[in-house]
């Protein structure tokens, strides 16, 4: 992985792949969690992932105020134009998709197309009920068990209770639930807050003219069918394609990642960006084939493998 000073602040990255850019935004209490996806041959061949740990997601907890969702977006912009990219797909889960839809109100210059994975929007209905249920993890930090706080909160936005969600993440990110504990003050901090804070409302929704995929598991907390649904309505049908990903919850990308990249990856395929394509054929690089169905008409390519996101 490579580091770089953005807006004042050393972001950790990493690209692999080639063909047309795809910035993949994480949530809040879960690094790299994007890495299976990006693995799935769908991905591999014929995408150039980017994934990259946010501000203060990288051991830096300091900052007495929380990380609004406008700076991690601002973050995101600058990122994409320190590695050259002038627009990319952009996928974010969770927090990572709320991120993603402030980039877009914020940055449409960058933004080609949206992939939502279950985007959390605190004004639908579900969002309290949510929010109750995670009422002992939020005790839990309150009173100083950061440790028993993201354990109880990853196991209710799972959807799987704790047993199984460590497992989960423990086989995709080996790693990872050491690093969301040692990370809870930033979420618990940073995160929750900033998200409460958020607004996306009719105003913002009407800035967004890209096309969108909304992806959501079929078991997942009402509260995100409940955002999915209001996404719906807040933007135009005609913008808006649904992916279904069937039998998972929350973290349906770990859960079943080769229907997510699947989707994904047909849906970048029906908005090629034709620039970076012809920037990438002057350099070489390449993705699939025109003569394959769904596909975005470069090259084979060879990828480099990936690095190892509530």
């Amino acid at each position: 992985m490579e580091q770089a000073t953005i807006n004042g602040a050393e972001l950790t990255y990493d690209v692999t792949g080639s063909g047309d850019p795809v910035l993949l935004i994480s949530t809040g209490p879960l690094a790299d969690s994007f890495s299976p996806l990006v693995r799935e041959r769908a991905m591999a061949d014929g995408y150039r992932s980017i994934q990259y740990r946010q501000r203060r997601m990288d051991g830096d907890t300091h900052g007495t105020a929380p990380v609004s969702f406008a700076q991690h977006a601002a973050d995101a912009a600058a990122l994409l134009r320190h590695l050259g990219v002038r627009r990319a797909h952009v996928a974010g889960h969770s927090t990572g998709a709320a991120i993603a839809l402030q980039l877009a109100v914020d940055h449409p210059e960058v933004v080609h197309t949206l992939a939502l994975l279950e985007a959390p929007l605190v004004s639908a209905p579900g969002a309290a009920d949510f929010f109750e249920k995670a009422g002992p993890a939020l005790d839990a930090y309150g009173s100083g068990d950061r440790a028993g706080a993201m354990r109880a909160f990853l196991g209710v936005v799972s959807g799987l209770g704790w047993e199984a969600c460590r497992a989960l993440l423990e086989k995709h990110v080996p790693g990872g639930v050491e690093w969301a504990i040692a990370n809870a003050g930033n979420f618990f901090g940073s995160y929750l807050p900033a998200l409460e804070a958020w607004r996306f409302g009719p105003g913002e929704a009407a800035a967004i003219s890209t096309p969108v995929l909304a992806v959501l598991g079929t078991e997942t907390d009402r509260w995100f069918a409940d955002s999915n649904e209001l996404l719906h309505s807040l933007l135009s049908q005609a913008q808006v394609e649904d992916c279904r990903i069937d039998g998972v919850a929350h973290l349906l990308h770990m859960q079943r990642p080769a229907p997510v990249a699947r989707g994904m990856a047909e849906f970048f395929a029906r908005h090629p960006i034709a620039g970076e394509r012809r920037g990438a054929r002057r350099a070489g690089l390449g993705a699939r084939r025109a003569d394959t169905p769904g596909t975005t008409g470069l090259e084979p390519s060879h990828v480099m493998s990936p690095i190892a996101s509530a």
